[in-house]
């Protein structure tokens, strides 16, 4: 060993060895009285080394030794004592939980007193406390969610229980947990079975399974034929949890069957009906253009022989038939709808109304009306005589009954995350409330409608273009006065996504 150590070591005292301890420290007599006591002792109890030594120990108030000594009290444990726990009270009466290691003081054999060290720890049995009761807490609230939970599973079992649609729930190892009763009375008992095993007789899972939208908690709607009789039905997945917290999914199976076959019977109908209007028109078409060439002959040729009543009736043919070929021309617009292919690129609607306003020019400057247009306007993924047929018959429909002279008609578009919003705008006489709902309607022409060669096929296009394409038209008021008719469109199916 060095000698500087040697001289450092020589130097210490025993007093300063106990009085540096990081840990409370004190020395006992053989009567338990208190003979030394350091400063982490002070620090911990609040008692001064002049207010304890030469006081007996139970000065300490100490909760156990009330039951004897852990010293010096025979069929005590062993010395030394490494680690026990005990409370005891600081001068200003606070309980201290305290660790500490015990031993006897020996001087020549004989034992001749004893020595305690010991450190507070009130502090990590405080947390440790809190930690328990909130742990006790956490049991008690998740017990309680628990148990709401299953009543709630419960109740939603009841109510599956009591459609008429299937319904069963699996786990994502394709295994059925539950089958209401109308999937019980098509495929029998099931639970615990595989799904696939069950509703498709395979042994594998199914290709188009949505396991995966499931697990993003995306709700997916698809149609399967499934069952002995290979009925059609919707099927709606839905992500559930069980009372563990385990994904599953919900199955609702609606056998829609005979709801497709109306379907197509209507579609056949409706085709039909088109087929039908646009027959009449192209063949009342034929006749009629003779009809009105004899009027216009005789109006001219014997303009000198035929009085004023004459020509008034003469000219009385050609307007009505100028009438009858704007509602053939219209009818056949209308049953052409929704025979168009679809377009392989998104239409550039603002062109489309530029050619509106264009082939229309000589009524719109007649009218002295101003189409304004400043906004690029989304593209759509509708066949571009279509978009024409929409913009043709909402401007022309708004320069002739929604301007007075000298008004301006605004064409008008947004597009959102979700839908495309197109509006035509008019500062006009607007149309009354109770008749929103029936302009859409074939043949039918509003009360404040004066404009003659009207036929009420228009705006019955329009709709039906809209719908077509999943979207919605609807009229409102103008702020200020007019009418503004609002044609909205589905992102996904329309929109220019590019």
């Amino acid at each position: 060993m060095a000698v500087g150590a040697v001289n450092i070591l020589n130097a210490l005292s025993k007093e300063t060895l106990l009085r540096t301890m990081p840990s409370g420290l004190f020395l006992v007599d053989m009567n338990r009285c208190i003979v030394y006591w350091n400063k982490e002792a002070e620090r911990i109890t609040g008692f001064s080394a002049k207010e304890v030594v030469g006081q007996h120990c139970s000065i300490l108030e100490g909760i156990e030794c009330n039951l004897g000594c852990g010293l010096f009290d025979t069929g005590t444990p062993d010395k030394p004592i490494i680690g026990t726990e005990c409370r005891i009270r600081s001068k200003s009466g606070e309980e201290i939980v305290i660790s500490k290691n015990v031993d006897f003081l020996f001087l020549n054999g004989q034992v001749v007193g004893g020595i305690e060290s010991f450190i507070n720890i009130s502090p990590q049995k405080n947390l440790e406390a809190s930690l328990r009761r909130h742990g006790e807490e956490l049991e008690s609230i998740v017990e309680i969610r628990t148990d709401a939970l299953e009543q709630e599973r419960e109740r939603l079992r009841n109510v599956l229980d009591s459609m008429t649609d299937m319904a069963y729930i699996v786990t994502e190892d394709f295994k059925l947990v539950f089958a209401n009763r109308a999937m019980t009375d098509v495929f029998g008992p099931s639970e615990g079975k595989r799904c696939f095993e069950v509703i498709y007789a395979s042994n594998k899972p199914c290709s188009s399974c949505p396991w995966d939208q499931i697990r993003e908690g995306t709700v997916v709607t698809q149609e399967r034929s499934i069952g002995p009789d290979c009925r059609d039905y919707e099927l709606i997945h839905s992500p559930v949890y069980s009372a563990r917290g385990d994904l599953q999914k919900l199955v609702v199976s609606r056998d829609i069957t005979d709801r497709k076959e109306v379907m197509a019977k209507l579609i056949e109908l409706n085709n039909h009906l088109d087929s039908f209007v646009y027959t009449v028109a192209h063949d009342l078409r034929s006749p009629l253009t003779p009809i009105m060439g004899y009027a216009e002959y005789l109006k001219q040729e014997y303009k000198h022989q035929i009085d004023e009543h004459g020509q008034g009736l003469l000219q009385e043919i050609l307007n009505q038939g100028e009438r009858i070929l704007c509602l053939m021309e219209d009818l056949l617009v209308l049953s052409r709808v929704g025979q168009l292919p679809p377009p392989s690129k998104p239409v550039e609607t603002n062109a489309i109304v530029k050619r509106v306003v264009e082939d229309n020019q000589y009524e719109i400057q007649s009218k002295h009306v101003n189409i304004v247009c400043e906004q690029p306007l989304p593209s759509l993924l509708i066949p571009g005589t279509l978009v024409y047929e929409l913009f043709n018959n909402l401007i022309m429909n708004a320069v002739r009954h929604g301007c007075r002279t000298g008004g301006q008609v605004d064409v008008m578009g947004e597009q959102t995350r979700r839908v495309v919003v197109l509006s035509v705008v008019d500062s006009g006489p607007g149309i009354p409330a109770g008749e929103r709902d029936k302009v859409f309607n074939v043949f039918y022409r509003g009360d404040n409608s004066d404009y003659p060669t009207g036929t009420g096929v228009g705006l019955a296009t329009v709709y039906k273009i809209v719908r077509l394409y999943h979207g919605d038209v609807k009229i409102e008021d103008t702020p200020g006065g007019g009418c503004t008719v609002r044609m909205q469109f589905p992102v996904s199916n329309v929109a220019d996504q590019a």
